[in-house]
């Protein structure tokens, strides 16, 4: 069965030990603090780190306009962009501004970034037992008055956090960083 945002929401609860609930739109504090927390943690959440799931490749053209001075080109990020990973060229000076992101070479940018993904049902099974912990730490103290569980949750999601990276670094390579000039000039 497909988890859906009800499901990450009864998770989270139950870690504060709160009612579970039938639909965000629920009459109750548990479902109004979920549906207050629920978009801003997803989002902090995926932002985080550079999820494997939530990657995203695109080729982006440039805005008409160019910035007023330093870079020669402006690229509009896609709306669903939470991080920029990296353009594909690692030589590139680049800089994120706003919504935008400015450089100095090449017409078009291949960019690699981290996605917002609002589907439940794709994200990676460790990144969602994360996103729960981090969800019931933002709710135990609106929920409960237990500092204990609190502090509990917090380790727990330290843990949850290792273990998913963890998993999740395994499933893909390393990406490399640019050479420095200082260790190409003695070559």
């Amino acid at each position: 069965m497909a988890q859906s945002a009800v499901d990450a929401c009864n998770s989270a609860l139950q870690r504060v030990g709160a009612a579970a609930i039938v639909s965000l739109a629920d009459n109750s504090p548990e479902a109004r603090e979920c549906s207050r927390a629920y978009d801003s943690t997803r989002r902090t959440e995926m932002r985080r780190y550079p999820w494997n799931f939530a990657s995203k490749r695109v080729t982006l053209a440039p805005d008409a306009t160019a910035p007023d001075h330093d870079y020669d080109y402006q690229f509009t990020l896609p709306t669903d962009c939470l991080r920029v990973r990296r353009p594909n060229d690692a030589q590139l000076d680049w800089k994120i501004e706003g919504r935008k992101i400015l450089t100095n070479g090449g017409n078009v940018l291949y960019l690699a970034y981290v996605a917002d993904i609002e589907d439940v049902a794709q994200w990676d099974s460790a990144f969602y037992e994360v996103f729960a912990t981090a969800l019931a730490i933002k709710l135990v103290d609106r929920l409960t008055t237990s500092n204990v569980k609190k502090s509990t949750l917090k380790d727990d999601y330290k843990a949850e956090v290792s273990a998913a990276r963890l998993a999740d670094a395994f499933e893909s390579g390393p990406d490399e960083p640019p050479e420095d000039d200082w260790i190409t000039a003695r070559l």
